[in-house]
């Protein structure tokens, strides 16, 4: 029996049964009756946690938080009780109170793996690499058999460039499931590395099985379009890279005609926007904007080597800002782009600033890299207008194929089709010529080739804008120890290469987003 039960009749203890019986079973509305009945008669402590877990699957986090807290002023040293609440609190957007929490839960009861787990993988989140490794390696210390304990904590070895330990942490994690696909991804997204012909025969004897999940056998096409590549066999490597790409569209399809609706909307509406409050509101920001597969990891290490510039990768905070209004507003962005005042950019602004202080904590200035904070770069004159722009520019081909041979998370995607990515590329090309033209002072075009043919003669010119004076350190970028959590995390921990590219290897592969790019650009579609 549950010793934190022992107080309770039978009876009471039974209702509380078929209450967590209900909840499990998705009957809410039994659950509800049962729970309420419980807290009436006996206010006990476990009566509110459940009726918390039913609150956060309605989606109703904040009443959880309440629960939660009231069940915890009666249980103040319940470990499961708090692990409850961090949850609800990261539903809610508290991730740091979340943190908090989970750290107090591993605290009081350290033999629970998953505790650890939360807390490291939130930690990483929050891009504190070294923490969520320490608590991600106790977990997969305290549970052996736990495949995504492994794997994630591959993910922290790879941010923090330890190469050797992620990779015998992946493999670790294949030891349990050989079709483990984010094990295989992980593997894969070691750049410098190439995975041998063992990995070959072990990737095709799995990708033949017909009892795996769509979401293992993407990214193990994936990674054996990476290690055929590596090969110089490139018929092969796009083959099954682009087997691995229709399945993962046939799952979601993106839409190029959205994203074209969505640019004219924007372009429209950011045209005319009311002078800023405070003209120097965000000069601490640098946003590298574009799209992926650009150059904007090494650009940001590059910066990040300066020493009054943190590197803080992609960070979600715009786009969360941006959304959060929209649902205050109930209207979509940018829809309501002309109604916003100078007041309301001000706010929105300041709690940028605010939610994105703590990269700032050690050094003034701080970057920005999400890629798809271009899709809002034709506001931020308004919302941040002392923030810089940097629009990353690589060879559209190179660019394009650099982004259909990556895994990405988000669904749907335009990586995953040729003529997908064409569009991608010329809306977001369009868009930010636009801007730039609006605000050419705040918004700065910079070409990959270039950056790779001359740096020290960019990142002088970048600096200049930034207003910071020139460090020879970002030229020995390569040797900062930061936690890097992109995909490039292994290229940009070797010195500068100018062999990158990899288009021309595939020929008339590739015609389709060659044909689709100059059709969009000659106005043909």
């Amino acid at each position: 029996m549950d010793a934190r039960l022992a107080a309770l009749t039978a009876a009471a203890m039974e209702r509380l049964h078929l209450a967590a019986r209900a909840i499990r079973d998705a009957q809410p509305t039994v659950a509800e009756q049962l729970l309420q009945v419980s807290i009436a008669q006996t206010g006990h402590p476990e009566a509110m946690r459940l009726l918390g877990i039913l609150r956060r699957m309605q989606g109703r986090n904040d009443e959880a938080i309440v629960l939660f807290q009231n069940a915890m002023a009666l249980w103040p040293d319940d470990a499961q009780c708090l692990g409850d609440l961090a949850g609800a609190r990261i539903a809610s957007g508290d991730r740091e109170g979340a943190i908090a929490d989970w750290r107090r839960a591993a605290a009081l009861a350290p033999r629970q793996p998953m505790h650890w787990f939360n807390l490291g993988r939130n930690l990483q989140l929050l891009g504190e690499s070294a923490a969520a490794l320490d608590a991600l390696e106790r977990a997969a210390d305290l549970a052996p058999d736990f495949l995504p304990a492994h794997v994630l904590a591959g993910d922290a070895l790879v941010h923090l460039g330890e190469f050797d330990r992620a990779e015998r942490r992946y493999r670790s994690a294949l030891s349990l499931q050989p079709a483990c696909g984010d094990a295989w991804r992980g593997l894969a997204n070691i750049k410098t590395r190439t995975l041998g012909e063992a990995d070959r025969d072990e990737l095709s004897k799995q990708l033949r099985r017909g009892d795996i999940a769509d979401t293992d056998r993407i990214a193990m096409g994936h990674a054996l379009g990476k290690l055929e590549e590596d090969s110089g066999r490139y018929p092969q490597a796009f083959q099954a890279i682009s087997e691995a790409n229709a399945l993962m569209r046939r799952g979601a399809p993106w839409s190029a005609q959205a994203l074209s609706d969505f640019v004219d909307k924007a372009l429209a509406a950011s045209l005319r926007l009311p002078p800023p409050v405070d003209v120097s509101l965000g000069r601490e920001i640098i946003f590298i904007v574009g799209l992926p597969r650009s150059g904007s990891t090494l650009l940001e290490q590059m910066l990040a080597a300066h020493p009054e510039v943190e590197g803080a990768s992609e960070l979600p905070d715009l786009g969360e800002i941006i959304q959060l209004e929209s649902q205050r507003r109930r209207r979509p962005y940018p829809d309501w782009i002309v109604d916003a005042n100078a007041e309301d950019w001000q706010r929105l602004g300041t709690d940028y600033l605010l939610r994105t202080a703590r990269w700032r904590q050690h050094r003034r200035r701080s970057t920005d890299k999400m890629p798809e904070n271009w899709k809002h770069a034709g506001v931020l004159r308004a919302m941040l207008p002392g923030a810089l722009v940097v629009d990353m520019r690589r060879d559209p081909v190179e660019t394009g194929w650099s982004c259909y041979k990556q895994q990405f998370y988000q669904r749907p995607h335009f990586s995953c089709d040729l003529r997908d990515i064409a569009a991608y590329v010329h809306h977001c090309e369009r868009a930010m010529d636009a801007w730039r033209q609006r605000d050419p002072e705040r918004i700065l075009s910079l070409a990959y080739e270039s950056l790779l043919a001359d740096p020290e003669t960019q990142l002088r010119r970048l600096l200049d804008r930034c207003g910071l004076p020139w460090d020879p350190a970002c030229l020995d970028f390569h040797k900062a120890g930061r936690s890097v959590r992109t995909a490039s995390a292994a290229q940009v921990r070797a010195p500068l290469r100018g062999d990158t590219a990899r288009a021309s290897h595939y020929g008339a592969l590739l015609d389709p987003l060659r044909e689709q790019l100059a059709a969009l650009r000659s106005g043909r579609r």
